[in-house]
């Protein structure tokens, strides 16, 4: 078993209306290398809240989030964004690209974050490996919706990390565009062998994963076996 991902009794409360609401209660999650899983829950049922503690954006009042062995609260803010720009691939569904940098540049940052002054060749094969090398001079606000949520994902994949963590990244596409953004991201995972977490509200889209999991009364279980390839 490699394990690439483990939640150790993760617990996350938040203080609402003068009431302390349990999101996560004492959570256990393992993910090995090369495992795509997916999440479904309700809204409020904390999708959002285990995806950022996923990606070291938060952190849980109790408990561990490890990744390759690394404890994400141990690590400095510095430390926590080179570790997650080598490792940690995140494409939102609302694309989070800077409005005042060209498509090149916006899949540049996880390599600038890691230190390195030339990005060029990296950021060029990954916007080729999502349809969009003639893109490269592009502003975010001359791309469509689609093209957007393409540069995202190859701003994702594009440090080569170890797994992706994807939120409703086809959530605000048409059907035909989100199908194809989901099905080149399981394709560039198998052929990366990398792990990846969905968290969808699209059950046919879920069943595209190895296994899928529903978040309630803060925990994880087990809702399909799906066995995909």
């Amino acid at each position: 078993m490699n394990i690439l991902l483990r939640l150790n009794q993760v617990s996350k409360s938040f203080e609402q209306g003068g009431q302390k609401i349990k999101v996560l209660d004492h959570l256990d999650f393992i993910v090995e290398r090369g495992e795509t899983i997916s999440i479904l829950g309700q809204s409020g049922s904390g999708k959002s809240t285990l995806l950022s503690l996923l990606a070291g954006l938060d952190h849980p009042d109790k408990g561990t989030v490890e990744v390759k062995g690394e404890d994400l609260a141990k690590l400095s803010q510095d430390q926590l964004s080179k570790f997650r720009s080598k490792n940690l691939g995140i494409v939102f569904q609302q694309y989070h690209l800077m409005s005042n940098l060209t498509a090149l540049e916006n899949v540049g940052i996880p390599l600038e974050l890691q230190g390195k002054s030339d990005f060029t060749g990296p950021a060029m094969l990954a916007l080729d490996q999502v349809g969009l090398s003639d893109r490269l001079n592009h502003f975010p606000s001359q791309l469509s919706g689609g093209e957007c949520q393409r540069v995202a994902l190859a701003r994702a994949i594009v440090s080569e990390p170890n797994f992706i963590l994807a939120d409703e990244p086809s959530g605000n596409l048409d059907r035909k565009t989100g199908g194809d953004i989901m099905d080149l991201l399981f394709r560039l995972c198998r052929e990366k062998e990398q792990s990846l977490i969905l968290v969808t509200h699209n059950r046919e889209l879920a069943q595209s994963c190895n296994r899928t999991l529903v978040l309630r009364d803060g925990q994880l279980n087990i809702y399909a076996e799906n066995n995909s390839d």
